[in-house]
């Protein structure tokens, strides 16, 4: 019996120092095409350096893993017993980022038991399709909440109406005995195209909708929000 658990335990070190390295350095090449499909798809704010190398990293060390346990009941078991332990709470800001993990792990587990056509094949088909389709600009919703005099409500609107193609939606309507807080959904195309089509003052300059709300008079503020709805 005691020599049955000593080989059960010692059943992992069957693979060659080459044969290691060959599946570590596998992995650390398709995690740098991660890397790189990762960089390439976000752009601006989104783009977290720090998140991308820890793609890299738990490529090989998904690899590692799959390594270290082959066919060993022993640690398989002692690896999901401590991975079960673990409460990972960090946020996802893009709903993309969840794809990359898995992309990782997947890739990780593949090198980790030899299998590199499956990996590689694979990562060609995700990369190529995140090349294509992943390069999305997040277009954030803008909230435009405009305060003011009550009288002044019906200027606003019409202003508001003659100042953009395609009315923006209002999405709430918050009023005092005489105050009215207006709550409109725009976004940066709506802006632009308004900005555009805006005629110049008497100086020659374009009046932005800011500068035409304020002239209107009894304007208390006038704010643009980005409504996000990525996960915080």
């Amino acid at each position: 019996m005691d020599k049955y658990f000593y080989d059960l335990i010692n059943n992992s070190g069957t693979l060659s120092a080459a044969d290691i390295i060959i599946r570590i350095a596998v992995a650390a090449a398709l995690g740098g095409a991660i890397f790189l499909s990762y960089r390439i798809t976000h752009t601006g704010s989104i783009y977290s350096r720090k998140f991308n190398i820890t793609l890299l990293t738990l490529t090989v060390l998904t690899a590692t893993v799959m390594t270290v346990i082959g066919n060993n009941i022993a640690l398989s078991l002692g690896m999901v017993g401590a991975l079960s332990i673990v409460r990972f709470r960090t946020s996802i800001k893009d709903s993309r980022d969840t794809v990359y993990i898995f992309w990782t792990i997947i890739v990780g587990i593949c090198c980790g038991v030899g299998d590199y056509t499956v990996a590689g094949i694979g990562s060609a088909a995700v990369f190529i399709v995140l090349l294509l389709f992943g390069r999305v600009i997040n277009e954030n919703r803008l909230l435009l909440i405009i305060r003011a005099q009550r009288t002044k409500e019906d200027e606003i609107r019409k202003l508001l109406f003659d100042y953009f193609k395609k009315p923006p939606v209002i999405k709430a309507q918050n009023t005092t005995e005489s105050t009215v807080e207006l709550i409109y959904e725009v976004n940066r195309k709506m802006l632009d195209e308004a900005d555009k089509r805006s005629t110049p003052d008497k100086t020659g300059k374009k009046l932005s909708l800011t500068d035409k709300l304020y002239g209107l008079g009894g304007i208390q503020y006038v704010n643009l929000i980005v409504q996000s709805d990525e996960i915080s």
